[in-house]
C-alpha cells in the first residue's frame, strides 16, 4: 500500500500509471494508490478514462494486424497488441481449471502455451513451428492472476527466428523464455 495523496495528486498518479501500463485493473490501481476500487472508478469517471476492457480495445486497434500462423482458437490468452515480426502482447487470466486444486497455483504448461503461441503469432508466415525453447519459471502464478506476456523477435536468420518472451503478474516476472521458431514455406 502506498501513502495516501490528495485527490489531485492521486488522479495525476492514476493517469501516469495507466499511461505506463494500460493493462492495470481497477483492483491493481486501488492497491498501488492505497484507495478503494470505488475511488478508482470515480476518479476514472471524472478523468474520462475508460474501463480496462475499453482501454484494451483501444490498444488493440492501435497495432493489431492479422496473425497468419495461428487461428484465434489456437492462441492461448487474449492478443492485445502485435507488430508483426517485431513485438506483441497477450493477457491470460488464470482460471480455476488452470490451477492445481491443492494450492491454486497455475500449472506451468498454461504459461508456456501463452508464451509459445505469442512467439509463433509474431512470425509472418502461414506455417510457423517451434524448434526449441529455453524457459524459466520465476514465480508461482495463482488463481485469478492476470499474466501479461510480451514477446520480441530478437534475431532473424533466413527462416529461423529467435523470440524472447517475458511474462509478468503485477510487474513481477513470472516466466521467461527464448523460443526458436521456424517459418515454413508452403508447398504448392
Amino acid at each position: 500500500m502506498k501513502k495516501k495523496n490528495t485527490k489531485t495528486q492521486r488522479q495525476h498518479e492514476l493517469i501516469k500509471y495507466i499511461n505506463n501500463n494500460p493493462f492495470l485493473t481497477d483492483e491493481e490501481l486501488a492497491e498501488l494508490l492505497g484507495v478503494s476500487v470505488q475511488t478508482i472508478r470515480l476518479d476514472r469517471t471524472v478523468l474520462k478514462i475508460p474501463e480496462l476492457r475499453e482501454r484494451l480495445k483501444h490498444v488493440a486497434r492501435g497495432g493489431t494486424t492479422p496473425v497468419k500462423s495461428l487461428t484465434d482458437e489456437e492462441l492461448v490468452g487474449e492478443l492485445v497488441n502485435i507488430d508483426m515480426g517485431r513485438i506483441g502482447n497477450s493477457i491470460l487470466t488464470i482460471t480455476k481449471d488452470m490451477v492445481f486444486k491443492k494450492n491454486l497455483v497455475a500449472r506451468g504448461h498454461h504459461l508456456f502455451a501463452q508464451a509459445n503461441s505469442l512467439a509463433v503469432a509474431l512470425i509472418d508466415a502461414t506455417v510457423a513451428l517451434t524448434g526449441s525453447a529455453k524457459v524459466s519459471f520465476r514465480h508461482p502464478v495463482k488463481l485469478g492472476d492476470r499474466v501479461i506476456a510480451e514477446a520480441k523477435v530478437t534475431e532473424i536468420r533466413e527462416n529461423r527466428h529467435l523470440v524472447a518472451v517475458i511474462s509478468k503478474v503485477r510487474d513481477m516476472v513470472v516466466f521467461e523464455g527464448v523460443f526458436t521458431v521456424f517459418a515454413i514455406a508452403e508447398e504448392g
